[in-house]
């Protein structure tokens, strides 16, 4: 599997991280500018890792199956990103891995959905073991980490048209349910621990 990365993807990725992480900690800071650009740092780390992870996480799936996939910004998206986070809250879709090829079956399309979550699941379980096992800010850090990570996999997991919600059930209903319900009690048992 040769998985390549174009100057232009490279970009893309890091200013889309970089946006998000930036959103995140205006509205973690309850929109106080100084306050959120100390915050910058710790967001790049549990906000914006696991949305760097959850795209590539899309590539290297449809790479397996033999497709062409890279992630592209979506200027509309950033512009969401930025206008929500003024008013307090954060709804971002950045950009998002363009997959194609000449047939993407129903299972194929649903795996490939399904590797985003995955990874946020899986990074909220070790922010979760990194947080119950340091203190201070590693613990802090840990902690945004585990509550990110877990609503980024909720939110992607909701089964609306673009999501990767909508593909995994349109492919396996239970696969959709059982992730679901993984990040649903991540997302609820986080809202208790911050």
């Amino acid at each position: 599997m040769m998985v390549k990365f174009t100057a232009g993807e490279i970009r893309d990725i890091i200013i889309s991280m970089l946006v998000i992480a930036a959103v995140f900690s205006y509205v973690f800071s309850n929109k106080q500018f100084d306050i959120a650009v100390s915050l910058l740092p710790a967001s790049i780390i549990g906000v914006g890792v696991g949305f760097v992870f959850h795209e590539i996480a899309h590539k290297f799936m449809a790479i397996r199956y033999g497709f062409w996939a890279e992630y592209r910004l979506w200027i509309g998206g950033i512009l969401l990103a930025l206008i929500t986070a003024y008013f307090g809250f954060v709804f971002a879709a950045p950009g998002a891995v363009y997959i194609h090829g000449a047939y993407i079956s129903r299972e194929e399309n649903g795996k490939i959905a399904l590797a985003g979550p995955t990874t946020n699941i899986l990074l909220a379980l070790f922010f979760l073991l990194l947080a119950s096992s340091s203190t201070g800010i590693v613990a802090g850090i840990a902690t945004l980490g585990y509550a990110v990570n877990g609503f980024i996999a909720f939110f992607n997991l909701l089964p609306f048209s673009v999501l990767d919600g909508a593909k995994i059930i349109h492919w396996n209903p239970i696969v959709w349910l059982l992730a679901t319900l993984a990040a649903i009690t991540i997302t609820f048992k986080s809202m208790f621990n911050l």
